[in-house]
């Protein structure tokens, strides 16, 4: 395995559409194993792989675990690391979407950006395995909200093209300080 390159919001890469995936071969598996890799290093929710320069549509989201309220999960801070299973998404393509939810996000493409931004509270996806078997799963809170970001990039779209607003620097500091308020009075 080997980190890979991330690339940044510059990239033009990052606006075009990916290919399906038509080869379940080895050289998947060692795309999919350094994006696992490379998504941990960066401590990031999920990774789609035009991010590292592959137009392919796959991608990998870290669903909390299953002892986690998902709809209670937060972004992580710099020195967390998640505790969670990582679904890797091959092909996917959303079957049902439920709910709402306005949160904040981001991506490892375009650091220290941060936006608020309205997504589904409960995904029902059908995608393929590293193996090319179909399956389905589904996501609710923060998992809801990465595969339909890590889909977006599939589609050439960055968070920001979707955000109902982003925060300028005071903001974000705001948001922090009184997340950490809360966290303190629990």
């Amino acid at each position: 395995m080997a980190l890979r390159n991330i690339l940044k919001d510059s990239d033009p890469a990052l606006r075009k559409k990916s290919r399906p995936v038509t080869d379940f071969n080895k050289r998947l598996w060692e795309l999919l194993d350094d994006m696992r890799e490379t998504m941990l290093d960066a401590n990031g929710s999920g990774l789609a792989a035009p991010q590292v320069g592959i137009l392919r549509r796959a991608f990998l989201v870290a669903a909390p675990a299953a002892h986690e309220s998902e709809a209670e999960a937060e972004p992580l801070t710099e020195d967390e690391e998640y505790d969670e299973e990582i679904m890797e998404l091959i092909n996917p393509e959303i079957l049902e979407v439920n709910g709402e939810q306005t949160g904040l996000e981001g991506c490892l493409s375009l650091p220290g950006v941060w936006g608020i931004v309205t997504r589904p509270m409960r995904v029902k996806v059908r995608a393929q395995d590293r193996f090319g078997n179909y399956f389905e799963a589904e996501g609710e809170g923060l998992t809801a909200r990465a595969i339909c970001h890590e889909l977006g990039h599939l589609d050439g779209q960055l968070f920001t093209d979707v955000a109902d607003r982003i925060l300028d620097g005071k903001e974000l500091e705001e948001l922090v300080a009184g997340r950490e308020e809360k966290k303190d009075a629990e």
